[in-house]
């Protein structure tokens, strides 16, 4: 008996020994969970025990150190949750490690090729649709169109001491004598040309201004050739706030270059008349032109942002997580991978930071959650374990020797 409960002890601290040394190995790994090896008793029908062995090797899912990534679509995870997963078979597997880069198709992808999941964007600007289904996310690589200008704000100080301007004088853009200040604005058209617009104000009474508007890039002409102007009156209370109820200047230029005509409103309600010089905040439109992609970053909640030569941002998906009741009961399945199993219960897939799901960190990757002090010490346990086992064989050989030298 002691023969079979020798080798098993042998067996045991061998295997306990393996476990040690996988994790040791893989003290650099990028996202690995260490292990611990659990052991029982053996009994047959006696209250002398038959030895021992191996119930189990159970995973450690707490967090590792988070580190700085060396890729622009590195990201780290700090709390519950796993990175979703898709092999080019379909079959779906979850990690920790998060690693990626993006493949000749601009899908993301882990060094082994599995595809990272989320929600693609989609719309003009692109957006994430309620209900959108959890897919690869793929990363276009085309350039970003133009969009025209549909809206604008202008905010500023009127000099409530400037003159009167002559009513009997008519407005023109190239008198100075015809208004009392002139601020531009920039907007663009369908195809990404740029407008400049001239916003000239004129004082036509005590708290009361009228406002030109004109497209110097592409005018609106009459018959005749003669250029024309939007305008519109606004009014200030005594306390120099503005009491037009809406404030919307409209913007209007002609077809330029092949694009649509130029149309929006400038919304003024930001407007003030006080008693100092007239100054303007920066004006804004929504437009922009063509833009060719300068890279993409992945942000705190898993939202990749692709950036754009014309200055603008845009969404392009944001990353899910899955989390599951009995994480233990996950398969290894190799290359920092597990999958699913009825212990560990079917998978809760959700965005980063909200339910149970932990957060997730762009340009940030976790480290293994090795302990190596902690290995070591348990080495030498193990080692010290075998030792006595092996004795313990050795000691049962000497007495089976001694038997058969008796006969």
């Amino acid at each position: 008996m002691s023969f079979s409960q020798g080798l098993s002890g042998l067996n045991a601290a061998s295997q306990a020994l393996d476990v040690v040394g996988n994790n040791i190995a893989n003290s650099q790994t990028i996202g690995f969970k260490s292990g611990s090896i659990s052991f029982a008793d053996v009994f047959a029908g006696s209250q002398i025990g038959m030895g021992v062995q191996v119930s189990g090797v159970r995973q450690n899912f707490s967090d590792g150190v988070l580190g700085q990534g060396t890729g622009s679509l590195d990201m780290g995870i700090q709390g519950n949750g796993f990175f979703r997963l898709v092999s080019e078979a379909g079959q779906v597997f979850y990690s920790r490690n998060g690693q990626f880069k993006t493949n000749e198709n601009g899908y993301i992808i882990n060094d082994t090729g599995m595809q990272l999941t989320g929600y693609q964007a989609s719309g003009t600007p692109p957006t994430i649709q309620p209900g959108a289904a959890i897919g690869p996310i793929q990363i276009p690589t085309g350039q970003m169109p133009a969009r025209a200008s549909d809206s604008g704000i202008m905010k500023g100080n009127l000099d409530s001491g400037s003159e009167v301007i002559d009513p009997a004088l008519e407005f023109d853009p190239k008198d100075s004598n015809s208004y009392n200040s002139v601020s531009q604005i920039d907007a663009y058209d369908s195809l990404g040309n740029r407008h400049t617009i001239n916003v000239y104000f004129v004082k036509t009474g005590d708290n009361q201004w009228k406002i030109h508007t004109s497209d110097t890039t592409a005018p609106i002409v009459d018959g005749d050739g003669k250029a024309q102007y939007q305008e519109m009156d606004i009014a200030f209370d005594s306390a120099g706030q503005l009491t037009t109820n809406p404030a919307r200047v409209p913007i209007a230029g002609a077809a330029y270059n092949g694009a649509e005509a130029l149309q929006f409103e400038l919304d003024m309600t930001g407007m003030t008349q006080q008693a100092t010089e007239t100054a303007m905040e920066s004006p804004s439109t929504t437009g922009y032109p063509p833009g060719m992609m300068n890279g993409f970053t992945v942000g705190d909640s898993g939202q990749i942002i692709a950036s754009y030569s014309n200055g603008q941002q845009q969404l392009l998906g944001q990353v899910v997580l899955a989390n599951f009741t009995n994480a233990g009961g996950l398969a290894s399945s190799g290359n920092n991978a597990w999958t699913e199993t009825p212990s560990s219960g079917q998978p809760v897939v959700g965005i980063a930071g909200t339910g149970n799901l932990g957060n997730l960190y762009g340009n940030k990757v976790e480290a293994s959650n090795v302990d190596l002090s902690q290995e070591m010490v348990n080495m030498i346990i193990f080692q010290r374990n075998y030792q006595p086992n092996s004795q313990t064989i050795k000691t049962q050989s000497e007495l089976l020797q001694t038997l058969v030298n008796l006969g």
